[in-house]
């Protein structure tokens, strides 16, 4: 068992050993490290103005990532690289080709969100082939895939998306100064790789970072009152908006047979519980097509780089995005506690608001995706405030079975936002079983929908709304321009090519 953490940042190796449970590191690269250029913002994963640059070994190469500093807590780093604004500059003072673009085309004004999007571009330019990309680079991909999650209010997205382009535009003639030094970061992060369980103690309290499911099933089943932390992205908040201390943390994407993801012969998607968002994107939009443009807007790409598909599970929240769709899906969720392992019905997991099916010391080992009926007809629509980065209003999740003579034979409409917990409209479901898709059916199912929930009215939405709502998209569901084409919609294509570089 190792008693501290290693990684680097920029070419600085650092051993940590007396390290508080809640040390974001945001506050470390400032406080402790006189790292400046990573702004404070928003300190809760919105604003971007804290983006860094994550590097990982993943199959013999290194991946990387940008991710929200401020809910990122330092123990996370262990075997990783950290790149900031810092460490952007060449040897000889040169400045990074997205920096000197961001000069160029007059990127920036106040420049306290500079930092931030210049490095969220650069990770953009690590992640994907430029050259082959040369031309195709457009304004909605640059914003959608590199900028959803970074805030300007003062120069305006128009001339950094021309800096984007124009240092696309010369790394895909010279190369981009990171990945080419591809090798030697490989080198330096295969030294950090020694396969160790880590207990990090402090006066504060301490963090178990498990090397293996049974070694975090033995430290879960000692301690069920630790709290198991995956991406972060929800305990981050609880640290730097409710204040609150967390004497033992159990982290989950230590774990590397937790961050299985594949398609199994039977068809079904298995999905680890320490796989992100950002990793199991293409395989999500490979099974689960239509729900391509919702997946796309849950979070931002720093969130989605960091939070994993489990957690927004784990947590429980009623208007998590991830439940609804993989309910409709027919999903269904492994337990473990101890040596003991169990399979639930993904819906069953969800008792009631802050309550789900879950034991002392029992944890979620990942979540199965069945594969759909041939024919299954798809709505997945999300409903909220603004396009990116927005918690939904209400997040509707749709599937029907149609049977030959053009019946329907199964139907599961699952909701977000709409209940305590993410759960299905049986009602609705009810009206819709052996009726043929007619305007007939679709109203009978929008008058038992009203009757499925009683939802609330917050700072969101009102419950008027959210219930004339929830009747609206059973009427987008039966449009069949609205179920097949969702507009803005990444392709397979972006999605792999963000995953796999």
């Amino acid at each position: 068992m190792r008693q501290h953490i290693r990684f680097y940042v920029g070419d600085t190796l650092h051993h940590l050993s007396d390290l508080p449970p809640d040390l974001t590191l945001l506050d470390w690269l400032r406080e402790q490290q006189g790292r400046t250029g990573t702004k404070e913002g928003c300190n809760e994963g919105d604003c971007g103005a804290c983006t860094v640059l994550v590097g990982r070994l993943e199959q013999g190469r290194v991946v990387w990532c940008a991710v929200n500093a401020c809910i990122q807590l330092v123990w996370m780093l262990d075997g990783a690289q950290l790149l900031t604004v810092e460490d952007l500059r060449g040897a000889n003072g040169q400045l990074h080709p997205v920096q000197q673009a961001m000069v160029d085309e007059h990127g920036s004004q106040c420049g306290f969100c500079t930092p931030g999007f210049v490095m969220s571009m650069v990770a953009l330019s690590t992640q994907v082939d430029l050259a082959a990309l040369e031309g195709t680079l457009d304004e909605e991909r640059i914003i959608n895939e590199a900028l959803a999650g970074n805030l300007c209010r003062c120069t305006g997205y128009a001339p950094i998306v021309r800096a984007m382009k124009k240092a696309a535009t010369y790394c895909a003639s010279n190369g981009e100064p990171i990945r080419a030094r591809m090798q030697e970061f490989i080198t330096r992060l295969h030294h950090l790789q020694d396969g160790a369980t880590v207990e990090l103690r402090s006066p504060a309290g301490r963090v178990t970072l498990p090397a293996s499911t049974d070694a975090l099933a033995a430290a879960y089943a000692q301690d069920p009152a630790a709290v198991m932390v995956a991406g972060g992205t929800d305990v981050g908040l609880w640290i730097t908006k409710r204040l609150r201390q967390l004497p033992h943390i159990i982290a989950v994407r230590s774990v590397q047979e937790l961050h299985q993801i594949e398609t199994r012969p039977d068809g079904a998607l298995w999905i680890g519980a320490a796989v992100t968002y950002t990793q199991a994107m293409p395989f999500l939009v490979s099974h689960l097509p239509a729900a391509a443009d919702a997946l796309r807007r849950i979070g931002s790409t720093q969130v989605r780089n960091a939070a994993t598909v489990c957690g927004n599970i784990g947590n429980g929240s009623p208007i998590g995005d991830g439940p609804p769709i993989f309910i409709a899906a027919g999903a269904e969720l492994h337990l473990r506690c101890a040596q003991e392992r169990r399979v639930i019905p993904l819906e069953a997991f969800f008792l009631a608001y802050g309550k789900q099916d879950i034991r002392p010391g029992e944890f979620i080992e990942g979540v199965c995706i069945p594969p759909q009926a041939p024919g299954s007809v798809w709505g997945v629509y999300k409903v909220s405030k603004r396009f990116d980065q927005d918690i939904s209003a209400v997040l509707g999740a749709f599937r029907l079975v149609m049977a030959e003579d053009g019946t329907i034979q199964e139907a599961c409409l699952a909701y977000g936002g709409m209940a305590g917990i993410p759960c299905r409209a049986k009602k609705a479901e009810a009206a819709l079983l052996g009726q043929k898709r007619t305007q007939a059916t679709l109203r009978a199912a929008q008058a038992a929908v009203k009757e499925d929930f009683t939802p609330l009215s917050d700072m969101r939405a009102s419950a008027w709304y959210r219930t004339t709502v929830a009747a609206n998209l059973l009427a987008r569901l039966f449009d069949p321009d609205a179920r097949h084409a969702p507009s803005g919609a990444p392709t397979l294509q972006n999605w792999q090519e963000l995953a796999h570089g």
